[in-house]
């Protein structure tokens, strides 16, 4: 090849000074082209790893967009055609990466090997043959030291045989030595060309070899994809644009009409109170309590819900429960140094909070929201047009609910409650388990079609209007905690009164009372009939327990809707697994249905308070029990007393008629001695007498005795 540069292989034997100054030079240029081909060893190694980057970073891409429809984005929801379309993706994505991976092994083989191979074969061959050399020459020169040391005078042979000798090989080493090592120079000259250009070339091919293949495999499929997809971006573009401009109109907007608003207090003509609502939120400043005199003030959201008032502190997910206000009562009040302020009360009064709101506006209408909402306006169809009315006339405050005939004409129960005064006690024990029962279906216990009520007949609505109520009718005002006027209560004397809040679910007639899976049945058919029916609405009552009977006494109007007497109530229980709900079993006196008689099981949900109050009708039964036990000990004590004062009378009775006998016998006596003639006749005076009294009889001798 013209142009190249060779050492003289033929001059090495001779080994002149300008040989050796050319090969200095073929060693200098082969030192540059080591430190050449590293750095451009360097520079291809980093184009194959980012090679290798890529393929892997394609991989995983694509590996991500196939798992897009299984994350769960708080607010992306199903967006099928998003989803969809980054399958499309990953699928075009897989075949790039393939070719990626295919243009890996391809740089591999046709750019890394070759001048890998150079780097590490020939140029450290380059190195390994200049060591031998240095080492040769050094060895040579030294034989032709000692060689030239032989003494002229005393000569040796074979000291001279043995320098000669050594002479002879290193020169001969040093000899082929050096052609190999010109041979090496000469091949890298050549070598030098080809380490650089067949990895470009390798290169090269490999990029367009990927380049093609892309090209087939991808541009006919993804040019209409792909124009789709810029298609749904620029319309994505155009309507996020319009969005940010009606978002920054919306701002503007509400920027001005909020400007009043930004003060604490705003003007009540500009901002009128709205004095109907049943809903409420917002920001109040709750007292808390830290010592005995000590309080603090939190600022808290707080909002209604049905009847229950929730707070949520900032950055919670949900709120609590503060109270309960249905039947509530609020009222503004005066706290320390601050303004605003107002406090709920719960109806049993056990639980209170003070609250402050911000402005006049917002404590009025909170006052006002809490007090509608007290009254379970917010269950009606329209609690709005209610409150205004209420607000209008506290009288129309009162809405007794409709009756069950009313609006259930077509599932009337079959058993009608009778007065509670033909009811008859039940001697059952409350509570126990047959053992035959278990074997029975829940057939047995309630019948499939049997109508169920899901409403308290109101008193105060079945009532004809004209009709006087007697002292003794379910529909009188009544106090729970005892009658007021002139009539006493039948509940003053009980020993036990405790009121619990209960909402009615519905009633049905039931065939066994010996069992709780009566209940759990009876739960069961009335909840699935809600849910079929579309029955949500609930009639909320206090329910009283005494050890006398049970009370269903409207909150508002304070009527007495229900009495259940509590020797009637043969069975009560909780649901298994939701203790709101809880029922009993009460036992009528109306008549008999397949030679039993008639029961019914009414069911009730509470405020996670059923079990207390199966507790409360348990004691109530126990105390009844001993007071019933107490007062049949005392009668039959009484009787007995009775006894024993009428066996004392005879015995008096007798001694008296006793000693009366033996007076008249002393004056019988004694009138004989003084007039023996007539004793005689005395005593058959006495005789006859005596007779007299025997033929008198029991009743003759009492009156002849007390005449005496």
């Amino acid at each position: 090849m013209p142009g190249i540069d060779k050492l003289p292989i033929e001059e090495a034997l001779e080994d002149s000074p300008q040989t050796r100054s050319l090969l200095g030079v073929f060693e200098e240029d082969a030192a540059a082209i080591s430190n050449y081909i590293n750095q451009l060893f360097q520079a291809m190694h980093r184009v194959y790893d980012a090679q290798n980057e890529l393929s892997a970073a394609t991989h995983l891409t694509s590996k991500l967009l196939k798992e897009y429809e299984k994350q769960h984005f708080p607010l992306g929801g199903d967006d099928e055609v998003m989803t969809s379309t980054l399958q499309q993706f990953s699928k075009v994505i897989d075949e790039l990466s393939s070719c990626h991976a295919v243009l890996s092994t391809q740089l591999a083989d046709a750019m890394m090997f070759p001048i890998t191979q150079f780097k590490e074969r020939d140029l450290k061959e380059i190195l390994t043959l200049k060591e031998v050399f240095q080492i040769a020459s050094n060895d040579h020169d030294a034989a032709i030291t000692r060689y030239s040391r032989l003494s002229k005078r005393r000569e040796n042979e074979k000291i001279k045989a043995e320098v000669t000798e050594d002479v002879y090989t290193s020169r001969k080493k040093q000899h082929q030595t050096m052609m190999h090592y010109f041979c090496a120079l000469n091949t890298l000259q050549y070598k030098k060309k080809i380490a650089m250009l067949e990895p470009l070339l390798g290169y090269m091919q490999a990029q367009i070899s990927f380049f093609k293949m892309g090209s087939e495999n991808l541009t006919e499929q993804l040019e209409e994809f792909l124009t789709n997809i810029g298609t749904s971006v620029q319309n994505v573009r155009r309507e996020m644009e319009c969005e940010i401009e009606n978002m920054q109109q919306t701002i503007e907007d509400l920027e001005v009409a909020s400007d009043p608003l930004y003060l604490p207090d705003p003007d009540p003509t500009k901002f009128p109170v709205h004095r109907n609502l049943t809903r409420k939120a917002g920001y109040l400043n709750a007292r808390n309590k830290t010592g005995l005199v000590s309080s603090i003030w939190e600022r808290q959201f707080y909002f209604t819900q049905g009847g229950n008032l929730m707070s949520q502190a900032r950055g919670d997910v949900a709120g609590g429960l503060v109270m309960d206000i249905d039947n509530c009562s609020v009222m503004a009040v005066d706290c320390e140094d601050r303004r605003y302020c107002f406090q709920i009360t719960s109806f049993d009064g056990k639980k209170s909070s003070i609250l402050q709101a911000e402005s006049k506006k917002d404590y009025e209408e909170w006052i006002c929201t809490i007090n509608n909402i007290s009254k379970q306006i917010y269950l009606s169809e329209n609690p709005e047009e209610i409150a205004a009315r209420i607000n209008q006339s506290a009288l129309e405050a009162v809405t007794p609910s409709p009756s069950f005939q009313q609006r259930h004409e077509s599932i009337r129960p079959l058993v009608q409650s009778r007065p509670t005064a033909a009811r008859t006690s039940s001697t059952g024990s409350v509570g126990s388990e047959s053992a035959t029962l278990s074997a029975l279906s829940l057939d047995s216990l309630v019948a499939p079609d049997t109508p169920i009520q899901f409403d308290i007949i109101s008193p105060v609505s079945e009532d004809l209007p004209g009709q006087a109520k007697s002292s003794g009718q379910a529909g009188r005002r009544a106090n729970p905690f005892g009658e007021s006027g002139g009539s006493k209560s039948e509940t003053e004397d009980s020993i036990l009164h405790q009121l619990f809040i209960v909402r009615f679910l519905g009633s049905m007639a039931v065939k066994s009372d010996e069992s709780p899976d009566v209940v759990y049945e009876t739960m069961r058919q009335i909840l699935a009939a809600r849910a079929i029916h579309n029955i949500f609405r609930m009639t909320e009552s206090h329910l009283l327990v005494t050890c006398d009977c049970l009370k269903l006494i409207d909150p508002q109007t304070q009527v007495t809707r229900l009495r259940f007497p509590l020797p009637n109530v043969v069975l009560y229980t909780t649901h298994q697994e939701n203790k709101r709900l809880f029922g009993f079993v009460l036992k009528t006196s109306g008549g008999r249905v397949d030679n039993r008689q008639t029961s019914i099981c009414y069911i009730f949900e509470s405020n996670n308070e059923g079990e207390k109050i199966c507790d409360s009708v348990g004691l109530a039964k126990q105390i009844a029990l001993h007071a019933e036990l107490d007062r049949k000990a005392s009668e039959k004590a009484k009787e007995i007393e009775r006894v024993r004062e009428k066996q004392q009378k005879e015995l008096s009775k007798q001694k008296q008629i006793e000693k009366d006998l033996e007076e008249q016998s002393r004056l019988i006596a004694a009138s004989s001695r003084s007039n023996p003639s007539s004793g005689e006749g005395h005593f058959v005076v006495l005789s006859s007498s005596q007779s007299e009294d025997s033929d008198l009889g029991e009743d003759g001798k009492k009156k002849k005795a007390s005449e005496t």
